[in-house]
């Protein structure tokens, strides 16, 4: 039994179809997973048919990045159900507000020399849920850089020369959009929320004060010692201590669907505790 509760299809920026990802969990195992591509739904529905054929639970939903007083933070939403909704009828905005800072990368990057359009952008991601890993994938076959890895370093990540901010929901709001869908909120990836781990206690008491149910605390990257300090915080607040892998497929080859690094364990029950939060 292997629950995966973090994974992205080419609806966003990984690069298995929906229903090939679902297949690719079933053969690896993975008997719980969780589709939450970036900022939409647009993958359920066919995710739900595969995982129905393949006997494993679909776990729909999102990953939102969202502002906070630190800067920025990804937020996984839980049992996120397509159509109409508080939340699910923010999700357009979110979209338009991404298309429109690829476009401003892209043209970074013109400025710095490096010949690459918004429609090879488009071809690459095939129409939909366009991020900066497909623009970061051209930059690898181009010869730009040697690698995924590479591209953000070099000019895609925060601070770096094409970087562009974008659009983002407050994180109050999420949470009560979320909350106001019949969905869980939960922190993604806490390394990237702006605090050192020292001041992890401090932050997530802030973060559960408004509402988000749950800690991302057994990540795919993570050493089993992070994993464990984040459980204890998670334990401590009475909150949900998740986990995932953060498939992205190719653009992410050291990854793996239900085992991360190969050493990732998701406690199998937490599934039944996130809907039980609902």
């Amino acid at each position: 039994m292997s629950v995966d509760l973090h994974s992205h299809s080419n609806a966003s920026d990984g690069t298995d179809a929906p229903a090939e990802l679902v297949a690719n969990a079933a053969g690896a195992g993975v008997t719980t997973l969780a589709l939450t591509d970036h900022d939409n739904l647009d993958g359920i529905v066919e995710a739900q048919a595969s995982a129905e054929e393949h006997g494993i639970e679909l776990i729909p939903g999102t990953e939102l990045s969202v502002s906070w007083p630190q800067g920025a933070m990804h937020m996984l939403v839980y049992f996120l159900e397509p159509g109409p909704g508080p939340l699910q009828d923010r999700l357009a905005e979110l979209q338009d507000g991404r298309n429109d800072r690829n476009r401003r990368v892209v043209i970074a990057l013109n400025d710095l020399g490096i010949d690459i359009s918004h429609d090879e952008v488009e071809e690459e991601a095939g129409g939909r849920g366009v991020g900066r890993p497909h623009i970061a994938a051209i930059l690898v076959r181009k010869g730009i850089v040697p690698n995924i890895k590479a591209a953000f370093d070099e000019y895609l990540a925060n601070g770096r020369p094409a970087y562009q901010e974008r659009y983002r929901l407050d994180y109050v709001e999420v949470a009560k959009l979320a909350g106001a869908s019949g969905a869980v909120p939960v922190v993604a990836h806490p390394h990237t929320i702006g605090v050192n781990e020292d001041e992890y206690r401090k932050a997530f008491e802030e973060i559960a004060s408004v509402g988000v149910m749950g800690i991302e605390c057994y990540y795919g990257e993570y050493s089993p010692e992070q994993r464990a300090h984040l459980a204890s915080i998670a334990d401590t607040l009475n909150v949900l201590a998740t986990g995932g892998s953060d498939y992205h497929g190719s653009y992410r080859p050291e990854i793996s669907l239900g085992s991360g690094r190969g050493d990732l364990v998701v406690p199998p029950d937490i599934a039944h505790q996130i809907a039980e939060r609902r």
